[in-house]
């Protein structure tokens, strides 16, 4: 039988494996920090390397249980610097995820999902059909390949080079909310990989009865995939806005727990030329985000094969940040990073592909009459 990895596996859990796997109930709480720490502080990827621990305990250990990450399929790094991982997970299945360097700061966008369900015109990753949810520890691993390949350990140490987590990778991550919730627990832990929950942010396109729980459960920064201010526009590009319109997603914001000026809420804006960025998009942007204490990222069109739209001219960028800027609101234009190994926002889309059954079943039929003498 194939050792259990522990990796994204809560605490108590840990525990519980611990005990069933022998460990005695006096000892279990401190072999269960310890493991955690080596796991999640020291990064380590094996037993024999926890020099602290008893070596016939770390035998045992190696026996029954891994700290595997997922597989790295392919590693692409951009002229800028940035790093994109293909990973392969559980079934073969194949997700992506990125690291953003910038001065004194490093993002690592991860993915909460292979594919994805809401089809937004702009993104790549919607033109791939939803494979499946990704697991705990396929979202943590995430994190742990990025600290294993930048050499960060320990997590705990100064001047890490991994200081931010985004969710906003592939998937919409409030429809993977079990899951989300539970590796972000080790992401946060200051015992774990010792993010603090500001410097997590879950992006969603609004799934509205979802973001107060989010704020509740994961209180993470909220980033809202918002990119047109009438439902006309937001209808085509963000499919979802047909089931919760921009008026209700912003009422959600406005009631999003602990959102203040000290922790505003970042609405996203792609710029789409002749579609979302006239003067008048960004006066009625201003007008419906009115009273909620925000940002605004104004992000260029990263183009992809096939793609429906072109970036806004960078004149026309210019304008509506500043209409933008007039009204109180910071509206960052975002630097496209990656773009040369397809790892800029809207880009990412891994090559797994869903198969029916019935597809499959057809596959095999077309192979079989093939065999058959004409």
């Amino acid at each position: 039988m194939a050792p259990t990895n522990l990796i994204g596996v809560p605490f108590d859990a840990l525990k519980a494996a611990l005990a069933e796997a022998g460990v005695a109930e006096r000892a279990v709480g401190m072999r269960a920090r310890q493991l955690w720490n080596w796991a999640y502080v020291h990064g380590a990827q094996d037993f024999a390397s926890m020099s602290n621990l008893a070596k016939d305990f770390r035998g045992s250990m190696a026996s029954r249980f891994s700290l595997a990450r997922p597989e790295i399929v392919t590693e692409q790094i951009s002229s800028d610097g940035t790093r994109k991982w293909l990973l392969r997970g559980a079934g073969g299945s194949e997700f992506e995820t990125v690291f953003i360097p910038e001065p004194g700061r490093g993002t690592l966008c991860v993915s909460s999902q292979v594919g994805c369900t809401l089809n937004c015109r702009f993104c790549h990753t919607g033109t791939q059909r939803l494979v499946r949810n990704l697991t705990p520890q396929e979202i943590v691993g995430q994190v742990m390949v990025a600290r294993d390949a930048l050499n960060d350990w320990p997590s705990t140490g100064e001047n890490r080079r991994l200081t931010n987590v985004v969710m906003m990778g592939m998937g919409e991550p409030l429809y993977n909310f079990e899951n989300v919730k539970a590796a972000l627990a080790i992401v946060a832990d200051g015992d774990g990989l010792a993010l603090s929950r500001r410097r997590i942010t879950l992006s969603t396109a609004g799934v509205v009865p979802m973001i107060k729980r989010a704020g509740d459960e994961i209180g993470s920064s909220l980033a809202i995939s918002l990119h047109a201010a009438r439902d006309d526009v937001r209808d085509v590009i963000v499919p979802l806005n047909k089931k919760y319109p921009i008026a209700e997603l912003l009422q959600a914001c406005r009631d999003y727990p602990g959102v203040s000026n000290a922790r505003r809420i970042t609405f996203e804006y792609v710029m789409l030329k002749n579609l979302n960025d006239s003067l008048a998009d960004a006066r009625e942007l201003v007008r419906v985000i009115r009273g909620i204490p925000a940002k605004i990222n104004l992000i260029p069109f990263n183009p992809w094969p096939g793609a429906p739209y072109e970036c806004s001219d960078w004149a026309q960028i210019e304008k509506f940040a500043d209409v933008v800027n007039r009204a109180g609101y910071a509206s960052p234009v975002r630097t496209p990073r990656g773009r040369d190994i397809m790892a800029a926002c809207g880009q990412l889309k891994s090559e797994s592909v869903k198969q029916r059954a019935s597809e499959r079943m057809a596959e095999l039929r077309s192979q079989e009459l093939a065999r058959m003498p004409t």
